[in-house]
């Protein structure tokens, strides 16, 4: 019996860790644009939005402008 419970144990602690390292893992990057030869900064940006902001640049007063992301 105890070593139904420590198998059963070992098993939900094996579940809950692989669980926890491979759910909810973003991928983030650190955002900028250039204007006028100065760097100015978006923040961190997070998978989709990542994904979407470099895909379509950043527009400011009608002009996009190409945005970098990398890591931080």
């Amino acid at each position: 019996m105890k070593k139904q419970f420590l198998t059963i144990g070992l098993a939900a602690s094996a579940v809950l860790v692989f669980g926890l390292t491979s759910c909810n893992k973003e991928e983030c990057h650190e955002c900028h644009y250039e204007m006028d030869g100065q760097e100015v900064e978006l923040g961190e940006r997070c998978d989709d939005a990542l994904t979407e902001l470099e895909a379509s640049g950043y527009a400011v007063n009608g002009t996009t402008y190409d945005v970098h992301c990398h890591e931080h």
